[in-house]
């Protein structure tokens, strides 16, 4: 009966997300759900407020416990900051995300630094405000036109190293369209099923050959496969949310791993690993931003500091860093991105056993921090050690 009733639960949180998707959707938000792994026939019809839907979504999260209570504790933290709530950061990012914003110390943010800088070194190419124009150049630029075919033929080139390290066995179809949109990413993927899309941000985007390998591996082969892949699972008795959200616990898995996933599957790719380092780096410093944000640290010592760290930002992009940050889905979100890539590259620098059960059960189910930390129990803290 217990058994029952957690599914009863889940289909009906199910039903009053969708409808709480169509209603961000329908006056102009952000999306709720970014991957369907359980497809209806229909529209749903939207809801008529936030504020209904919370009280609904409240009401199922005094039914059950597990699994299906995180994830709708994550829902109404998320929603309680669309209608004006504001957490402390490390509270609101342990109910959403699932792990701590502890933040790593200066010493660490300085050594993933200097792997970063040797690694470009490795291409010929120096640190400086012209590094990334460079690293482009070197990469090979490509026209808008030739983008998706490039990305295709990436897929397919290594989708056989992916499948064997992740043991997926689950189709997918791509399909691949173009967006101007005034926002921080310039590859996005949704989908439904085993249908998946990708979006490429033509307002932020820089097409190259080592690029259209870099996110065949991200976006396609990581989020897009592993994404099909919980929708084949999904066709059996599941305990969680077949709706994937980028405010819930499953968002570290999938951007950690996505940044990471050529460390585990192309080891010898020079250029792909260049990025991996130089990601890493990134993602720290954006971490000491939020972090500062949440500190209160004056904005102009905290564009002082981003500079410093990385010199080729110019001041509108480390404007749009800070801004992205006060955002109610982002000022979570765009945490499990130091959080993700921080834990995945120091498992692939760890026993290869260990990585190869990691990715196979990434690949099975939507893992949380707290599964990720139970497979490899020696890892890092998820989200930091502190500063």
């Amino acid at each position: 009966m217990e058994l029952q009733e957690t599914g009863a639960v889940r289909d009906e949180a199910e039903t009053v997300l969708r409808a709480w998707h169509a209603y961000e959707v329908r006056r102009g938000g952000s999306p709720v759900i970014d991957f369907d792994c359980c497809p209806v026939d229909g529209q749903a019809e939207p809801a008529e407020s936030r504020l209904g839907v919370y009280r609904q979504l409240s009401a199922l999260r005094e039914r059950v416990g597990g699994c299906l209570a995180e994830r709708l504790d994550a829902d109404l933290a998320y929603l309680g900051a669309l209608l004006g709530e504001r957490r402390p950061l490390n509270e609101y990012v342990q109910v959403t995300q699932g792990c701590s914003t502890a933040g790593w110390p200066e010493e660490h943010v300085l050594e993933v630094g200097e792997k970063a800088r040797e690694a470009v070194a490795g291409l010929g190419i120096g640190w400086g405000a012209a590094t990334v124009a460079e690293l482009d150049e070197a990469e090979g630029l490509l026209d808008l036109g030739d983008a998706p075919d490039a990305i295709r033929k990436a897929t397919d080139e290594l989708e056989p190293a992916v499948r064997a390290a992740t043991g997926s066995m689950a189709p997918f179809e791509l399909d691949i369209e173009t967006a101007h949109v005034d926002a921080y990413w310039a590859y996005w993927l949704d989908g439904a099923g085993n249908r998946v899309r990708m979006r490429l941000n033509m307002r932020n985007a820089v097409f190259t050959e080592v690029g259209a390998r870099r996110f065949a591996l991200h976006e396609v082969l990581g989020h897009g496969l592993q994404s099909s892949s919980w929708t084949e699972a999904a066709k059996d008795v599941v305990p969680w949310v077949r709706l994937m959200s980028v405010h819930a616990l499953q968002q570290v898995l999938l951007e950690g791993l996505a940044q990471a996933l050529p460390l585990f599957v192309a080891p010898d790719d020079q250029a792909l690993t260049v990025r991996v380092r130089l990601d890493h780096y990134i993602q720290l410093v954006r971490a000491e931003l939020h972090l500062g944000l949440e500190d209160g640290v004056p904005l102009r010592e905290l564009a002082d500091h981003a500079r410093k760290r990385v010199p080729w930002w110019k001041e509108s992009t480390i404007a749009d860093l800070l801004t992205d940050r006060g955002h109610p889905q982002l000022r979570t979100y765009l945490w499990s991105y130091p959080a993700g890539i921080d834990w995945f590259v120091h498992l692939a620098e760890a026993d290869p056993g260990t990585g190869r059960k990691v990715l196979q059960a990434a690949y099975s189910a939507p893992l949380t921090p707290a599964d990720l930390a139970s497979l490899w129990p020696d890892g890092p803290p998820i989200g930091g050690p502190g500063r």
